[in-house]
């Protein structure tokens, strides 16, 4: 469902599933790539690129559920948007100068964020929604009636 590679700012991959799984039903059917380059390994620790957050794919029946980790961003300052079948979604807020922190270590963005993800026509887009839950945004992307069709068996003689 999620497209290879993206060409937009930021749009990069992150976490685990960036990094080399390759397993499960969405992977199998769709391709579980969320970005172009999904960090470094500097040193043996993993290096979070600066305007990503992580998500979370859930593959249900009936939908894709993303869970995005967007913790300290309002709901009114992350945008959703569709276009040309990609999903965009971005969040911003607002920090004085004075109040940044000085990290030792960084592994998620505290000013802004975005994310593309390809929905690859499996997506209802006129049913999205979303809502946002204890610092996780989660969007749900009702799958269209094509992408709902179970998986045949076909015997071997």
């Amino acid at each position: 469902m999620f497209g290879r590679h993206h060409r937009a700012r930021g749009a990069q991959g992150c976490g685990p599933a960036a990094e080399g799984y390759r397993g499960g039903r969405f992977d199998q059917h769709f391709g579980h790539h969320l970005g172009g380059h999904f960090g470094k390994h500097m040193g043996g620790e993993f290096k979070r690129p600066k305007y990503n957050v992580p998500l979370n794919i859930i593959d249900n029946e009936t939908s894709f559920e993303v869970h995005v980790y967007a913790v300290g961003f309002l709901k009114e300052n992350i945008k959703l948007a569709v276009t040309d079948d990609v999903l965009y979604i971005s969040g911003t807020r607002t920090i004085e100068a004075d109040g940044e922190p000085n990290f030792s270590r960084q592994e998620f963005p505290i000013k802004s964020f975005e994310r593309m993800l390809n929905l690859n026509g499996q997506v209802d887009t006129a049913g999205i929604s979303a809502k946002q839950e204890s610092g996780v945004l989660i969007i749900t992307l009702p799958k269209t009636v094509e992408a709902q069709k179970p998986s045949q068996e076909i015997k071997v003689d």
